[in-house]
């Protein structure tokens, strides 16, 4: 290995292993360490395994059901639980009162140790804001850390130290429902939304009262599911796990998250709740990771069906010697561990480990010195959906949004003079505001499209809903009841897509296409002969067809959660300037899937020019790219890239900058979302046909200009080289510069050795 492959690799463990010096999931004080060691040798091997173990809240239930009803109690038997020490944590319950009363449970057990309550806050708790899809629209880290900060707040009044989030699952197969819970297809944007998440969550000091645990999930490789589908079995290389899904994981590690969530598939055939090269080998040896690692709802039991355990107790004891240090919902560890050592089949070394883990965090959360943190009736009240978080999930709202066609100037539409039809299922619904998992959220509490817009319009008379179809249904005589609507206006506004729950965990598409109900409607009201704004409601990508396709104008505005109707009417209206840009691309047809702007070159590629060229690479009918590219996006200005400045050579690992003149020359104020891509030319493995490194914003008034720096940093010109270990290969670099389709500079440089 030469001397810049183990600078490399010193550099990869040492950035993996930098939260490590926060004590997140280590005894953070000497008398921390004594208390732990005091307590592991006082416990009984049922309470060790009661601290190993965690399971649905049923002492303040929220209602919302996410998965099948396994080993379900009752409030009475958890409380008795949770005093014998037979419970470690509870999950998904919210409340200051129930928290109270099942810690009170807790410390009235034998050894007095505090339970720690955890939840599924993926986008919000009882203040919903739009799916983390969405907000990757966003391409601003500032945000996302602003967002999580503010959920975090609200969470933690709740009675909750713990979120099962950030997902970091990097999602190319837009047939997978879980896309609607990370941050698409791009590995930097992964990685920078993961740190950011975190930081954001747990703030600066884990013991504070609004402090809440994160943990990225799931690890690992989640997201390259076969076909698509939920919980199906995934195959990779080791060059792909380690470029492009681990690399989200060490940067949330390095951030700080103390916790993380082992996948539910099978990696290369061994159940990932199993798979001790991957929870022990990859996580704590290749990346440093010394937190929690819980196995997701029932795993556990699952490896009987997966068929790598022979039962109950085989799939406990396969499940702890892999690295799972928590189990969840499932029960085995309680009913099978303390049986599993006395008989030799589990080493109590083992056991032991994965309580100090459990005990550590505790400590790290300040749990032992103050067992009611974060459950004050008094900060419940205060901090719940406050007029400062409702204004924050606006703005992310609104910045979520991505105008992707705007033929003709269509958009900005005036506050008056125009009478507007608001047509499709989405239009005054509240059900669908939120999308999947929003967890202890009202929907009672969204604002719908048609209350946003009358209320940004100077006469919300003007303004005429009708529903025309149901999500997934015909309505008798909906269409008819559109096509009227639509001739008496001066233009449409047309809310189909997705609904809520067609996205998120169990909800895989074999097509990923507008519900035919709906495609019927757009194409009748289209044919009315007014403009169409289509106002596209999705947790993916989608395959858009037919007058949805070709609609004028065009905008991607996902789950965006209770803010809604608020956020579409500051853009349709020009209240807010449309800044998102795609984290997903938006394919041609679902057959494309899976597929990502960075995909690898091949030996036959299509000519940019001639995409369909014959004995090239794409399908007979699709050429090998997309409908809207990952980072399309338009706004209502435009803007002009120039005095590209790129050093000819760099030395192998150091910093690689690159000047560009922004200017905006277009009528309005608006933010450019300046990114930098590369291709490196000759590799000993074939390498990305473009990929982003970079990626800064700027907000510019009209006719106003900035010279932006945007630095790639040298270790992300590595790759995984043919022989298997991470290497900077000297060699010639292309760059481009884009701040939009039609504002783009490039250049090259190259890279020497030593």
């Amino acid at each position: 290995m030469t001397d810049a492959q183990q600078t490399l690799r010193r550099r990869d463990l040492l950035r993996a292993a930098a939260w490590l010096s926060a004590g997140v999931a280590l005894p953070r004080t000497a008398a921390a360490t004594v208390r732990i060691d005091a307590l592991v040798a006082a416990m009984t091997l049922e309470e060790k395994a009661g601290q190993l173990s965690c399971f649905n809240d049923e002492v303040r239930p929220v209602g919302a059901v996410f998965n099948p009803v396994v080993d379900a109690r009752g409030a009475a038997t958890m409380l008795d639980d949770i005093r014998a020490g037979r419970i470690g944590m509870l999950f998904n319950g919210y409340g200051v009162a129930g928290a109270r009363r099942a810690q009170e449970a807790a410390l009235a057990s034998r050894l007095r140790i505090p339970l720690v309550f955890a939840a599924d806050v993926i986008h919000g708790c009882r203040t919903i804001f739009p799916i983390p899809l969405a907000e990757a629209a966003a391409f601003d880290p500032a945000l996302s850390e602003r967002a999580a900060r503010a959920v975090a707040r609200e969470t933690t009044a709740g009675g909750i130290h713990w979120t099962f989030a950030p997902v970091v699952d990097v999602a190319r197969d837009q047939r997978w429902g879980r896309v609607a819970e990370g941050a698409g297809e791009d590995v930097l944007l992964n990685r920078r939304l993961a740190a950011a998440r975190v930081r954001g969550f747990q703030g600066a000091d884990l013991r504070r009262a609004d402090a809440l645990l994160a943990t990225p999930k799931h690890f690992a490789g989640y997201g390259a599911v076969r076909g698509g589908m939920e919980y199906a079995a995934v195959d990779m290389s080791d060059a792909e796990l380690r470029e492009t899904f681990l690399p989200p994981f060490s940067a949330a590690f390095a951030a700080g998250a103390g916790a993380t969530i082992a996948s539910f598939t099978d990696f290369n055939g061994v159940p990932v709740t199993a798979n001790r090269h991957l929870l022990t080998d990859v996580l704590r040896g290749d990346l440093g990771f010394a937190g929690v690692c819980v196995s997701d709802y029932d795993a556990d039991r699952e490896l009987i069906a997966h068929g790598v355990a022979a039962d109950e107790a085989d799939a406990a004891r396969l499940a702890l010697l892999a690295g799972i240090d928590m189990s969840m919902q499932s029960g085995l560890y309680v009913r099978h561990l303390p049986a599993l050592v006395r008989d030799g089949r589990v080493p109590i070394e083992a056991v032991d480990q994965a309580v100090r883990r459990v005990l550590a965090l505790k400590d790290a959360l300040g749990l032992f010195d103050d067992p009611y943190r974060s459950l004050d009736p008094r900060m419940e009240t205060r901090a719940t959906a406050t007029p400062s978080i409702k204004a924050l999930a606006r703005e992310v709202a609104t910045r979520a949004i991505v105008l992707l066609r705007n033929d003709g100037d269509l958009l900005p539409l005036p506050r008056a003079g125009r009478r507007i039809a608001l047509i499709g299922p989405f239009g005054a619904d509240t059900a669908h505001l939120n999308g999947p998992w929003s967890f202890a959220g009202d929907a009672r509490a969204g604002v719908d499209l048609a209350t946003g817009l009358r209320a940004a319009m100077a006469d919300a008379r003007s303004l005429e809903v009708e529903p025309g179809c149901a999500v997934d249904a015909d309505l008798p005589g909906g269409i008819d009841r559109a096509v009227a609507a639509a001739r008496r206006a001066d233009v449409v506004l047309l809310a189909i897509g997705e609904g809520g729950d067609m996205s998120g965990e169990g909800n895989s598409r074999v097509s990923i296409t507008v519900p035919a109900a709906q495609q019927r409607l757009a194409e009748a009201v289209t044919a009315a002969g007014r403009p169409v704004v289509v106002l596209l409601r999705h947790g993916r990508a989608l395959a858009l067809e037919g007058a949805v396709r070709d609609a004028p104008a065009l905008l991607a505005t996902w789950f965006l959660g209770e803010q809604t109707g608020h956020a579409v009417a500051d853009i349709l209206f020009g209240r807010v300037e449309p800044t998102g840009r795609l984290p997903v691309s938006f394919p041609f047809a679902t057959g494309q899937q899976p597929w990502s702007y960075d995909h690898r070159a091949t030996g036959r590629p299509a000519p940019a020019d001639a995409p369909m060229a014959p004995g090239r690479s794409h399908w007979r009918d699709a050429p090998d790219a997309a409908l809207y590219p990952f980072g399309s996006g338009l706004g209502y200005t435009r803007f002009r890239l120039s005095d590209l400045s790129v050093p000819a050579r760099v030395a192998s690992g150091a910093v690689v900058p690159v000047t560009v003149r922004v200017t905006n020359i277009g009528a309005r104020r608006g933010t450019a979302l300046v990114r930098v891509d590369l291709h490196d030319r000759v590799a000993s493995r074939t390498r990305p046909v473009t990929q982003m490194k970079a990626f800064d914003r700027v907000t510019l008034a009209p006719g106003a200009e900035a010279l932006l720096t945007l630095t790639i940093a040298g270790d992300d010109l590595a790759l995984v080289a043919a022989d298997g270990r991470w290497a900077i290969e000297p060699g010639a670099f292309d760059v481009r510069v884009s701040a939009g389709t039609d504002a783009i500079a490039t250049g090259a440089f190259e890279v020497t050795a030593g």
